[in-house]
């Protein structure tokens, strides 16, 4: 069976999975340098798509679209548009107990025909798809174990599920937080450098607004946790109605109103510092009193969804309790992996099934057309030889390898790459990349040396869990040191199928350090390059490497050891 899953919203794409295959996940702003969390645009897309995968549309089962809360006047809809003319798409409930208290729904439409022999389209809740996504992509799922899941996105409050694959069941534990996860950006968005007319923001349309969490758990570093404020905090937000936390300019008054009497002295990165703190012991004691209350005595497993998943402070406090056996969190916790998450949900309901089958390199291929500006060259290049010009050159290397990586995170095969040994790199790359000074770059480790350098140095293969860098190392790595002395750590086996595990492997054989920087190979504010020739066309770097081929730009001289 061929299962076609469809995100219409912002982080627009569509997953196909042959079974519980998972085929390929080509997420919008991965096309033609796209702008971050594009929606899918025209529903013709989604045929164009599965065509440039060579997929018919006549090939497709079942056509599944990820449900969507319109508005308070129309709460089971999604905007788009067909053939050029606006439509409203019905579809599943944002969450479960609007309509159906059962995450596991099922909802059936005929409002559009994707195909002339698949007529109408399924839906599942959007929670359930963060929900389903997560698990069955995990080892536990794989396993057949029960598992606990915690989803928590920009429009939920942070929720608590019970998977038990036996008996195919999922049942709601509990809200753990009334409060709605966009809730740190719009409060971090009226501080420091994210501040703006918080009444001019659009929730569902304006990027810059959900690049603010990620920004913010970077700035933090900059100040302090005050422990003393947090009291102040929970007053603050006590003090507030519903209908204001979901505003920005409604918490943004009420923070510029109360901040000298409730926070005196206080920076801006101080209170960012120290909110985040506060939501993620607000979190952690929610989740104490589930589990140690429901769950007394045993340590079951547990899956984390949604946007808030990827705050890597949050997941790491989490870990730190001890209460679970086993923490799983895709590389696609956020609404890049809901067209993944509602074809798992068809999956589960329509197979016996229950396990994905899947690699996080299932993004787009490469596009090979495009004209390379005039000037560059190309030459034979191996992994071995990049590694000996990442050593004896130290500049940035774009790298393009495979299909793209699922999610957010470049993890090798959208990368730039360069050494760490040098701290004026991170400069380097921030600097190309138009990023703010404070924000960090992420390491990538050997993982059977990753606890050698960091701490807890524990695998990590998809970036989602903070560990600091060992005293002895900082000094060797700094180009990968935050501010606060932790990193945001890749992991990655000498065996991995990818790229770059050979780059580095042969990197450490030549230097004895496993470590490099990892950034992501985009424009500002867009998904990754989709091509060489965009790559080169960005102007910023002297070398695009690609299976097996280096490109080079006519101003930086090429080295000795390549001319052979």
């Amino acid at each position: 069976m061929l299962i076609c899953g469809i995100k219409v919203s912002h982080d627009g794409g569509i997953a196909v999975l042959d079974g519980n295959r998972l085929l390929f996940s080509i997420e919008t702003e991965k096309i033609d340098n796209s702008p971050r969390y594009s929606p899918l645009g025209d529903l013709r897309r989604v045929p164009e798509i599965l065509r440039s995968e060579g997929v018919e549309p006549e090939d497709i089962d079942r056509f599944v679209v990820d449900g969507w809360r319109l508005s308070k006047e129309n709460p089971c809809a999604v905007s788009t548009s067909y053939d050029g003319q606006a439509t409203i798409l019905p579809v599943a409930p944002y969450a479960d107990g609007v309509s159906s208290t059962s995450p596991l729904h099922r909802y059936t439409f005929t409002a559009h025909d994707f195909s002339k022999r698949t007529l109408g389209y399924t839906s599942y809740h959007h929670v359930s798809n963060h929900l389903l996504g997560a698990y069955c992509s995990s080892p536990f799922a794989a396993g057949d174990h029960d598992a606990l899941a915690l989803v928590w996105d920009g429009g939920t409050t942070a929720r608590l599920y019970e998977i038990t694959p036996k008996q195919g069941s999922v049942k709601p534990v509990a809200r753990l937080l009334p409060f709605r996860g966009r809730l740190f950006a719009l409060f971090s968005a009226n501080l420091g450098p994210f501040r703006k007319d918080a009444s001019q923001v659009d929730l569902d349309a304006d990027w810059r607004y959900r690049s603010v969490p990620g920004k913010a758990m970077a700035y933090a570093a900059l100040g302090n946790v005050e422990q003393d404020a947090l009291p102040a905090l929970a007053a603050l937000l006590g003090g507030m109605s519903k209908a204001a936390k979901e505003s920005s300019l409604a918490l943004g008054r009420e923070l510029a109103a109360k901040r000298e009497h409730l926070f005196p002295g206080m920076s801006d990165a101080d209170l960012i510092a120290t909110f985040q703190d506060y939501l993620g012991r607000a979190l952690v004691s929610a989740l104490k009193t589930v589990v140690q209350g429901k769950y007394k005595g045993r340590y079951p497993r547990l899956v984390m969804a949604g946007g808030c998943a990827l705050n890597i402070k949050w997941n790491s406090a989490i870990r730190e309790t001890g209460l679970f056996e086993e923490i799983w969190v895709p590389p696609f916790p956020n609404d890049s992996g809901a067209a993944i998450g509602t074809a798992c949900c068809e999956m589960v309901h329509s197979t016996e099934h229950r396990s994905l089958v899947w690699d996080v390199h299932s993004g787009p291929r490469l596009y090979r057309d495009g004209t390379m500006p005039e000037g560059w060259r190309v030459r034979a290049c191996d992994e071995r030889q990049l590694a000996e010009l990442l050593h004896i050159d130290g500049s940035p290397v774009v790298v393009l390898s495979g299909r793209a990586e699922l999610g957010p995170r470049a993890l090798g095969n959208r990368s730039i790459i360069a050494p760490a040994t040098d701290s004026g790199t991170k400069d380097l790359l921030n600097t190309m990349k138009e990023r703010e000074a404070y924000r960090p770059v992420a390491p990538v480790c050997l993982a059977h040396r990753a606890s050698e350098v960091f701490d807890p140095g524990c695998d990590d293969p998809f970036m989602l869990f903070d560990h600091r860098v060992r005293p002895q190392w900082v000094s060797r790595i700094p180009a990968v040191v935050h501010l606060d002395g932790t990193a945001r750590l890749q992991t990655i086996s000498p065996t991995s199928s990818s790229a770059i595990a050979r780059i580095l492997t042969a990197y450490e054989e030549l230097t004895g350090i496993p470590v490099l920087c990892n950034t992501s190979a985009n424009y500002g504010g867009r998904g990754f390059f989709p091509s060489i020739a965009s790559a080169a066309e960005w102007g910023r770097t002297s070398y695009v490497w690609s299976d097996g081929r280096l490109f080079t730009h006519p101003a930086q001289a090429e080295k000795s050891f390549l001319r052979s």
